[in-house]
């Protein structure tokens, strides 16, 4: 779960992070309201969206006054800020963190991620803040400084403090660099968090450490345990499938292409999308049923993935182990009746892969049924190669 820069700064000011103040605000009057309160030479208005790269697509302003404000305010709310991160299609600014501008002598980068393959936390950190830390890690990878956290024992002092020289902070803020990082860890581990992002750190003339941006991320399966968190989740931000899919237990992630994948399983649902995609097919979606797969949630996943015309071709690849073959038969059978009604063809090509418990029952389902558009197959692999032929002649008709 993602949340907002200016939620994400709340949380770490609780924990006693360094942050500049600021606040949010919904309207323009509202922006102009804060700008007052803060009182500062220099105003930053900030959009606040689901993505990076905010900066390079004018969604940061510079404010000298309050009529600055204003105009930024005015120009931002309701504008679709389109980043590196959005796609092409962007994302719609409902909310602006209007903060203090912060005298800035130098930028560094500073995160926490969990690295799956040491079973640890990493405190990864460069000199180099305030740009993607991908093009640091290619360009410049010896900049990019890790620090190793034991789960028992924590982020210990010296490591932080390590850290702090390694990336050349001055004598005045060694302390200070080390401390946050300390209250960051604590604030990662405290939330259950999956990432801590902060870009950039900042140095400031007065040899301050201040968090200038901030990115949480919080691990769904810990939800449960932070309710306060779950409170700030803003659904206009996520995926409307993605959404949909959740609150019937489906495991949905929009790719963006165009030939739909319903699976049982994360491993072959991951195998489905690079078989489509090595028979020159765009997956659509990873999506798995889960071993709990209804006849009902089963039509469910036929909806979504067709919702809003993506998908102009799907692919069913099923292992029946602890979901029956017959479940997934029945409802994609219940699912032609509402999508295209009773015998009617469905409305784009299906290509069906079926193996393990019941496949007899359920293959003798879709033969007596007759949809039309539906189609069986033997073979995973000569299921993913139909569908991506079929889509790619619906394409060209």
């Amino acid at each position: 779960m993602n949340i907002h820069e200016y939620q994400s700064k709340e949380i770490l000011r609780s924990y006693g992070v360094a942050v500049p103040n600021g606040k949010a605000a919904f309207s323009v009057d509202e922006a102009v309201e804060v700008a007052k309160t803060l009182n500062s030479p220099v105003t930053v208005v900030k959009a606040q969206i689901h993505a990076g790269g905010r900066g390079k697509a004018g969604g940061v302003k510079l404010a000298k006054n309050l009529d600055d404000v204003k105009v930024y305010a005015t120009e931002l709310l309701g504008k679709t800020l389109v980043t590196h991160q959005t796609g092409p299609e962007g994302k719609k600014v409902n909310r602006l963190l209007i903060e203090e501008g912060s005298n800035i002598a130098k930028e560094y980068y500073l995160s926490f991620v969990i690295d799956r393959q040491t079973a640890q936390v990493v405190m990864m950190a460069s000199s180099e803040g305030g740009v993607e830390i991908e093009k640091v890690a290619a360009e410049t990878p010896e900049k990019i400084f890790k620090e190793y956290i034991d789960p028992v024992i924590g982020l210990a002092h010296f490591q932080a403090t390590r850290m702090a020289y390694a990336l050349n902070f001055p004598p005045a803020a060694i302390r200070k660099a080390s401390a946050l990082m300390l209250k960051l860890y604590a604030a990662f581990i405290g939330k259950d968090c999956s990432q801590v992002e902060i870009n950039p750190l900042v140095l400031t003339k007065e040899d301050d450490v201040i968090a200038l941006d901030a990115k949480l991320n919080f691990d769904d399966s810990a939800l449960f345990r932070h309710p306060d968190i779950v409170e700030l989740r803003d659904e206009t931000e996520e995926d409307a499938k993605e959404l949909r899919a959740a609150k019937s237990d489906l495991n949905y992630v929009n790719l963006g292409g165009d030939v739909a994948c319903m699976v049982n399983g994360a491993g072959l649902a991951m195998a489905t999308v690079d078989i489509i995609k090595f028979y020159g097919g765009s997956p659509a979606n990873f999506l798995d049923v889960g071993g709990a797969a209804t006849p009902e949630t089963t039509a469910e996943a036929f909806q979504i993935m067709l919702d809003g015309g993506q998908a102009k071709g799907i692919f069913v690849n099923i292992f029946g182990g602890i979901v029956k073959c017959d479940n997934i038969a029945k409802g994609l059978i219940d699912a032609a009746k509402i999508i295209a009604g009773e015998g009617k063809p469905f409305p784009v090509p299906v290509v069906v892969r079926l193996e393990g418990t019941n496949v007899d029952i359920a293959r003798k389902m879709l033969q007596d049924a007759a949809i039309g558009n539906v189609m069986v197959s033997e073979t995973m692999e000569g299921g993913a190669e139909k569908i991506v032929k079929l889509v790619k002649e619906a394409e060209k008709n």
